[in-house]
């Protein structure tokens, strides 16, 4: 049996209930599907699972010396950012992290844009937790990184509908089985994209071919035919040319060409099916 496909492998990941029995047993014993899938799985349960708020640890006062060395900053902007998220309680403080004084704001001076201005008070008067989270700017407040942290996971969720949606509609399929002195099988299907294109995805069991592959659309009666393309491995994927009706070219073929120049059909067909239009 070819690989599974690899919009069925995402519908199981995400619904686990989207293959037929051969599937199921198909995907329990080929190694290479069942490495596609668990990593499907990996990828849905990190975007399902809610984070754990607790075990998120602000970055030491090394990491922006580093960031700030690194990029040439200006000694306008040499204060750890950070620190304010560090003494906030509930945050883990860094092992071996030294605390971090903060300078005193001088009357009159100018404040930062986008920094809100810190009032006088007296040098003993403590200063209180909400008054603090109101002086600092957006990015030293701790729940602005479990907000962008919700927003990361919540844009992920929306690419993964947004790509389920524009995956492409099977619109024909066939079983190809081998004709004359082959024994390769395989199946074929046409899928039709957003915007309309049509694709042949072929997918066959081994390559058998003396010269090279050549995928064919043929009349009923054998009387026409289109070629869509060469097949250099045991699976491809071919443009359906637009204007094409499927019902008058239904039946699949890879033919056994060798490489003589003649754009003919050989006459030596390896697999042969119709689609079910």
């Amino acid at each position: 049996m070819p690989h599974l496909d690899p919009d069925r492998l995402s519908l199981l990941a995400l619904y686990d209930d989207w293959l037929d029995e051969d599937g199921r047993e198909h995907l329990g014993s080929c190694s290479v599907c069942s490495e596609d899938y668990a990593a499907l799985r990996r990828a849905v349960s990190a975007v399902k699972t809610t984070p754990d708020a607790s075990s998120l640890e602000a970055p030491g006062p090394h990491v922006w010396a580093g960031i700030h060395r690194e990029l040439g900053l200006s000694t306008a902007v040499q204060e750890d950012p950070l620190a304010t998220v560090r003494d906030a309680p509930g945050t883990r403080p860094q092992p071996g992290a030294a605390p971090q004084p903060q300078p005193a704001q001088q009357p009159g001076a100018a404040q930062e844009p986008g920094v809100a201005p810190v009032h006088e008070r007296a040098p003993d008067q403590p200063v209180s937790l909400d008054a603090r989270r109101r002086t600092a700017a957006w990015w030293q407040r701790p729940g602005t990184w479990l907000a962008a942290a919700a927003a990361a996971t919540v844009l992920v969720a929306g690419a993964t509908v947004w790509s389920l949606n524009q995956a492409t509609t099977p619109l024909a399929q066939a079983e190809l089985t081998p004709l004359a002195q082959h024994s390769a099988t395989g199946s074929a299907k046409v899928v039709e994209a957003a915007d309309g294109s049509r694709t042949l995805e072929v997918k066959l069991s081994k390559d058998e071919a003396q010269g090279y592959q050549e995928v064919w659309l043929i009349a009923p009666d054998l009387s026409r035919l289109v070629s869509l393309g060469v097949m250099n491995s045991d699976s491809g994927t071919f443009a359906v040319p637009a204007g094409l009706e499927l019902a008058d070219f239904p039946i699949v073929d890879v033919s056994d060409e060798p490489v003589d120049g003649n754009p003919a059909h050989s006459s030596v067909s390896i697999v042969r099916g119709t689609l079910n239009t």
